[in-house]
């Protein structure tokens, strides 16, 4: 098997090249590959869940590095960091649970078996708090004052305790990276099924004889529709070209191939068909915390031209592309400049580009992408349902910690006496 940091550094040239394209195929091998860094990092007995945290964390600087402007990067190693912390976390109550179940199964009075169940509690408890820390002086003088208030049976009692104790310490050890490795297959199989999961929702919101416009190529996009032709439902396409890529024009002959009635109209012209469409849906780069969408350049005009004819403006997108950002946040870079060979002839515009001889010059830009803030947004359907852009931050709170939400680690300053 390959070591991890070749691994690791072959991704980071791919994603340093742009040699991935699209979020989804970016986020499936992301997770592989952290798959990959857990089931091979090597954890202490003691405080596993930070040993996986910091391992995570430092390949993860590494990817969001390579690549800024792909924040399913980040956002995976995000997931990921919370799958550590909630499998930990749940071992640990399991644990402690464990514990005041089996004190509670002995033959004592009512008396006994409450003090006993508010011990496990409080155990419970201390437990949740003191997860992926390590044991401060306040924690070990406080466990060894519950354990003194403990009764003690007998010493063979107290010996056999001890042992139970270090065999289920062992196997929870053991079993943490299994959970972890777990939930990453499951966030995997996600990602890899998202499409699937919001094109069930297609029959829902298309309805016969409707004029549906989007924008440029999503895969996401192309299912939706093309599930919704599958149950029956009889609508027409608008499919703007977005330019200078023309990823429409991919799209148009998908979706003719597939038997979509499909029509491939100018960017220009979008605010003059927009009156005889009934909804505008289209994909994702990524969706902010705030209900705000990074998605493909051309976007935002579409999104203005909806909201000026009251047409209702659909956005796409998986789980893995909701980021626990904020647009105004400087780890996110929303933006970068592609190729001015997509928009001129160098050969045919070179005098003009030629600054060196004091004339004017001609200066090309070419953005990627556009932001469309949340009050242009009418609903989100996710492989979890449909949700109004309120509800985003609510949503994207279930997936990540706010204590991961700045994978890169800051610098420690060392004062001098």
């Amino acid at each position: 098997m390959p070591d991890v940091q070749t691994l690791v550094n072959e991704f980071v040239n791919q994603l340093k090249k742009r040699k991935i394209e699209g979020s989804q195929a970016t986020a499936k091998l992301t997770a592989e590959l952290l798959r990959s860094v857990i089931s091979q990092q090597r954890v202490p007995h003691t405080n596993q869940a930070t040993a996986l945290i910091i391992a995570v964390r430092a390949v993860g600087e590494q990817l969001i590095a390579a690549n800024p402007v792909e924040l399913a990067v980040g956002n995976i190693v995000r997931r990921v960091l919370h799958i550590i912390r909630e499998e930990d976390l749940s071992l640990a109550t399991a644990a402690m649970a464990g514990l005041g179940v089996s004190a509670a199964s002995d033959d004592e009075d009512d008396v006994e078996r409450d003090e006993n169940s508010a011990l496990s509690a409080a155990a419970v408890a201390a437990a949740a708090r003191s997860t992926l820390r390590p044991p401060s002086l306040q924690t070990l003088l406080e466990d060894t004052s519950e354990s003194a208030v403990a009764p003690h049976t007998s010493s063979s009692g107290g010996e056999s305790d001890g042992r139970s104790r270090s065999v289920e310490k062992g196997s929870r050890s053991r079993k943490l990276k299994h959970d972890v490795i777990e939930a990453v297959n499951e966030l995997i199989q996600d990602i890899c099924t998202c499409y699937e999961q919001i094109a069930e929702q297609a029959v829902e919101h298309i309805h016969h004889n409707e004029v549906i416009l989007t924008l440029g190529s999503s895969k996401t996009v192309l299912e939706f529709l093309y599930a919704a032709k599958e149950k029956q439902r009889s609508f027409k396409v608008f499919v703007a070209e977005g330019a200078p890529r023309y990823q429409g024009h991919i799209l148009a002959k998908e979706l003719a191939a597939r038997g979509l009635q499909t029509t491939i109209i100018t960017d220009s012209a979008v605010f003059a068909m927009i009156s005889r469409v009934n909804m505008v849906i289209v994909g994702a780069h990524a969706v902010m915390s705030n209900g705000g969408v990074i998605a493909p350049v051309g976007l935002n005009m579409v999104a203005l031209a909806a909201q000026r004819h009251a047409v209702p403006f659909v956005v796409l997108a998986g789980s893995h592309k909701l980021c626990p950002l904020y647009p105004h946040n400087p780890e996110v870079l929303l933006n970068e400049l592609r190729s001015p060979s997509e928009l001129l002839d160098f050969g045919e515009f070179s005098d003009c580009m030629d600054s060196a001889n004091g004339t004017g010059s001609l200066h090309v830009v070419n953005p990627t992408f556009d932001y469309v803030p949340p009050k242009l947004v009418s609903l989100f359907i996710t492989d979890t349902g449909g949700h109004n852009p309120s509800y985003m931050y609510r949503l994207i709170a279930d997936y990540y910690s706010a204590d991961d939400l700045v994978v890169k680690r800051r610098p420690t300053t060392v004062s001098c006496v």
